[in-house]
């Protein structure tokens, strides 16, 4: 099997493979942008093997008058930059120890072994310069079927680093086949190690959750990972029974991570949320109860809130959505306020804020009708 594609026949990419093929070594790209070329989707990253060592890398590097960067030496990683763009170049390795967040690592020759070490086997592709697919593993069955497969034992893979749990049910959402299932082993070896995911620092669990529900449909996934007993571990008190219902009343909208965790709830501590993701999530939370009409939460929250607000309700209420509420929305976002504080001299400190919004209150009531004489009369 031969692969073709603008990234790999592009001059940076060939440059490096070619430093290293020319002066003897293996270059190889690998992983994800095999895999997402042979399923036809778009590649953001292009990683390289090789059996050079870090050492030798930067040493060729150099002599040709490329900029190399040790981003990860010690665990054999370089970056090179051609034309203002990275390239990270690895050294084939095997795990010499794990303790399920870190790996101590020893550099190889064997391209089997490199393979070996990977997460799943559709992750274990490789090209060359030329195209030639290379499978070490025997994963182009299981990419081709999109069935996510553990490289050899799951237990084992899923021992070195527990966060293999999460991006098992990530890569299903993303890639995996929703009508055959999740690989029966892999769930399994999935919730018998759930309990290991505590090792994991929030910032790991939240980059991958993020992830996962930014997929087009991550419903299934999330499913089986609540009978599984893995969502309780990073998200405890969640429930994912509403998800699929947003999931299908957002056709033409982007998926959007807090609006999807916003209809399954749950203590979000384990995810080390940005100061902004957890205050919109706190007053999104708080609007769903409170039952104002489409228009107030395009006012009060903006267009984006507002509509992750009424979409939820929907899937958690189980109720159609409003008649015309994406022009109320619309309506609410773009409506201004008409009285200021110099409207009200005199007033100062905490009564002029409190007039203001009693004040603001009125006229929100008033389907944002009342004007500024009407309000101040």
């Amino acid at each position: 099997m031969r692969i073709t594609a603008d990234w790999l026949a592009a001059p940076g990419t060939q440059t490096v493979l070619g430093l290293l093929t020319e002066a003897g070594y293996q270059a190889l790209v690998v992983g994800g942008c095999v895999r997402n070329t042979l399923m036809g989707l778009a590649v953001t990253d292009i990683d390289i093997a090789t059996d050079a060592l870090p050492d030798r890398v930067v040493a060729l590097a150099e002599g040709a008058g490329l900029r190399a960067v040790p981003t990860g030496i010690a665990h054999g990683t370089v970056t090179l930059v051609v034309g203002g763009e990275g390239f990270e170049v690895t050294t084939f390795r095997a795990d010499l120890d794990t303790d399920g967040r870190h790996a101590t690592v020893a550099f190889s020759t064997d391209l089997t072994e490199d393979a070996a070490r990977r997460d799943f086997t559709m992750n274990a592709l490789y090209a060359r310069a030329d195209g030639v697919v290379i499978d070490p593993l025997g994963g182009l069955p299981d990419l081709q079927a999109r069935r996510v497969r553990f490289v050899g034992d799951a237990g084992q893979r899923i021992a070195e680093d527990y966060l293999r749990i999460l991006r098992f049910f990530r890569f299903h959402a993303q890639y995996g086949d929703p009508d055959a299932g999740l690989d029966a082993d892999a769930l399994a070896a999935c919730a018998a190690g759930a309990e290991g995911m505590a090792r994991l620092s929030a910032e790991r669990i939240g980059a991958e959750l993020r992830k996962l529900l930014s997929a087009h449909d991550p419903a299934p996934a999330v499913a089986a990972m609540a009978q599984a007993g893995v969502l309780a571990q990073v998200l405890p008190g969640a429930d994912a029974r509403a998800l699929p219902v947003l999931v299908h009343l957002e056709d033409g909208f982007a998926p959007r991570f807090l609006r999807r965790l916003l209809v399954m709830g749950g203590d979000v501590a384990r995810l080390r949320l940005t100061r902004v993701e957890a205050r919109d999530l706190e007053k999104t939370r708080a609007a769903l109860g409170a039952m104002q009409p489409a228009a107030e939460l395009g006012y009060r929250l903006g267009r984006d809130l507002a509509t992750d607000v009424v979409l939820a309700r929907a899937a958690l209420f189980e109720t159609p959505l409003p008649a015309g509420w994406r022009g109320e929305i619309a309506r609410g976002s773009g409506a201004d306020f008409p009285v200021r504080a110099r409207d009200l001299p005199g007033l100062e400190g905490p009564a002029l804020g409190a007039r203001l919004k009693t004040l603001e209150a009125a006229w929100i009531a008033s389907d944002f009708r009342l004007d500024r004489r009407a309000l101040l009369g």
